[in-house]
């Protein structure tokens, strides 16, 4: 899922993984994701708009559950797809 992720992302597709799939892969142990890819998330809350996954306290991200999976994996996204004083970090552009 991240993989196809990365290509429908960049090509600027916007077609939602079906949130059953998200809960799926978000609902693994999200932790051990962060450690391996080896995200700065430390003061940051992640908050999906459109599923019920919380993940980190502090200052809320928030956007869809598939970008918040993206950032969980350390890639950057397109502006606009992340909402919150830190989606800069995380955007390109």
């Amino acid at each position: 899922m991240i993989h196809g992720l990365d290509i429908t992302v960049a090509l600027g597709h916007t077609e939602p993984v079906p949130l059953d799939r998200m809960r799926l892969v978000l609902g693994a142990d999200t932790q051990r994701s962060v450690d391996y890819f080896g995200v700065d998330l430390d003061g940051i809350a992640l908050r999906a708009t459109d599923l019920d996954f919380r993940h980190g306290e502090g200052e809320v991200l928030s956007g869809a559950a598939q970008d918040l999976l993206l950032v969980l994996c350390g890639r950057i996204l397109p502006p606009g797809r992340l909402h919150g004083a830190s989606a800069a970090r995380f955007t390109s552009g």
